[in-house]
């Protein structure tokens, strides 16, 4: 049977009059609300149901065989949850009741004028696409479990937070809203983004676009394309990104870094799900799903287009929040840099992991994997040192020397009294044997003391 909720199939117009269903499939799909299957004899719509993924279906409510209220009863009984628009020219509010109880969602009068239809149809296929998306993320919470894993094979990951934005990603892939995706620098935004291209089944490709820096004039032309002659130079029609995006993803990365005028444009384009290329008069429907990216505050945001953009938010956590992946993705990045540079993936020390997890990374992933090619492509044979890592990760805490930490509080506070310099070299030690999980050389390191020095305080400790 089909999946009602599903709001990625067709429309199913069913009339008994060829030339009424030209026009409906002729409007809908111009403004990009298609796929729209006709049908002029009623017998056949329940074979037409089993055989297709239908999200809405539209029916006249006067025609010889079954009539609409007789299709309003087919759907019920073995398609509930289907929504229905009815088309009757009897405007009669009992008639209009009677098919609302029966299961209709809206319905339009003929004569079809082109704005009320688009405009019930529009609505119906949001309504439904918010019913299906609130069941998706409903199972998604009782579940937890990812029905295509699959989709997420490029991120790396074993942490219960990021295995739980797998899921809500699931969940929304199906919807046409649109998807802001916030994190730090180098986390993986746009891999989420694929990840949910991947999940969406939308037949459309993904097409990515950095933003920042670009004036007005080059967004519009970029995004939306130009006609010939619409500006010095333009001799020949260009096709925007949102065009060549079709049914899929177009994919805005570093939207923070939109200029304000771009940011209104974008945001009637959401608003209207319509866009004007340079030099032209006709709006053409946006069929493509908008995912944006930022590594920016939200506040970043005209405070309208972050509502409209913000439908769905995933926010991707930083490297420090999911620690645990840290042994999984070295092990990966040592395994492609062996490969790009022809080598024999490299063993690691165990204490590496210790150095690694008391670094903040403020470039997340993408500075992991930096430091792990670096080091390989350093290295000469046997263990890896971890001087390879040590230096480059000085260099890292160097270059955020002055910003603002992002999680760990870098100012000591002192008690009263003041401890004396025994008790705060004692405490300090302490702390680093701790964060080393015991591991006196790897505390030794951190406090760029020798390991003689962290040992008599541990056997200082072992004796008291």
């Amino acid at each position: 049977m089909t999946d009602a909720r599903r709001p990625i199939g067709g429309i199913l117009a069913v009339d008994d009059e060829e030339g009424v269903l030209a026009v409906i499939s002729r409007t809908l799909e111009a403004e990009g609300l298609g796929p729209v299957m006709t049908c002029s004899d009623s017998r056949l719509v329940a074979d037409l149901l089993e055989k297709n993924q239908v999200s809405l279906m539209l029916v006249d409510l006067v025609m010889p065989h079954l009539g609409g209220i007789d299709l309003l009863k087919l759907v019920s009984k073995q398609h509930p949850g289907l929504p229905v628009i009815v088309a009757t020219a009897d405007a009669d509010v009992s008639t209009v009741v009677a098919c609302m109880k029966m299961g209709a969602v809206d319905y339009v009068t003929k004569p079809l004028s082109r704005d009320p239809l688009v405009a019930t149809v529009r609505r119906a296929l949001e309504e439904g696409a918010l019913r299906y998306e609130c069941d998706r993320l409903r199972e998604q919470f009782f579940e937890e479990k990812l029905r295509h894993p699959e989709c997420f094979g490029d991120i790396i990951t074993a942490d219960p937070a990021m295995l739980r934005m797998f899921g809500y990603l699931e969940a929304i892939a199906h919807s046409s809203q649109p998807v802001l995706v916030s994190g730090e620098t180098g986390t993986g935004k746009e891999l989420v983004a694929r990840a949910l291209h991947s999940c969406s089944g939308r037949s459309g490709p993904f097409v990515a676009v950095n933003v920042a820096g670009v004036d007005d004039a080059t967004f519009t032309d970029t995004l939306f394309g130009h006609k010939t002659g619409a500006f010095t130079g333009a001799t020949a029609p260009r096709k925007g990104l949102a065009e060549a995006a079709g049914t899929g993803i177009l994919f805005l990365d570093e939207i923070g870094d939109l200029s304000d005028a771009s940011q209104v444009k974008l945001l009637r384009v959401l608003q209207e799900n319509e866009y004007l290329s340079l030099g032209d008069d006709r709006y053409r429907p946006l069929r493509a799903r908008i995912v944006a990216a930022t590594n920016r505050d939200v506040s970043c945001l005209r405070e309208d287009l972050y509502y409209r953009l913000a439908s769905y938010h995933v926010k991707v956590p930083p490297l420090r929040d999911r620690l645990g992946d840290l042994p999984l993705l070295v092990d990966r990045f040592l395994e492609q840099a062996a490969v790009d540079l022809r080598k024999t993936k490299p063993t690691v020390p165990p204490e590496l992991y210790v150095y690694l997890a008391n670094y903040d990374f403020p470039g997340n992933v993408r500075e992991l994997r930096a430091i792990v090619f670096d080091a390989v492509a350093q290295h000469e044979s046997g263990v890896m040192s971890t001087r390879l890592f040590l230096e480059r990760i000085k260099a890292g805490a160097q270059r955020a020397q002055g910003k603002t930490p992002v999680s760990r509080e870098r100012t000591l506070r002192y008690p009263y009294p003041l401890p004396t310099m025994h008790e705060l070299q004692e405490s300090t030690i302490a702390e680093a044997i701790k964060r080393a999980q015991g591991n006196q050389s790897a505390a030794a390191q951190m406090l760029g003391v020798s390991r003689v020095t962290v040992a008599r305080y541990a056997a200082r400790q072992r004796r008291s």
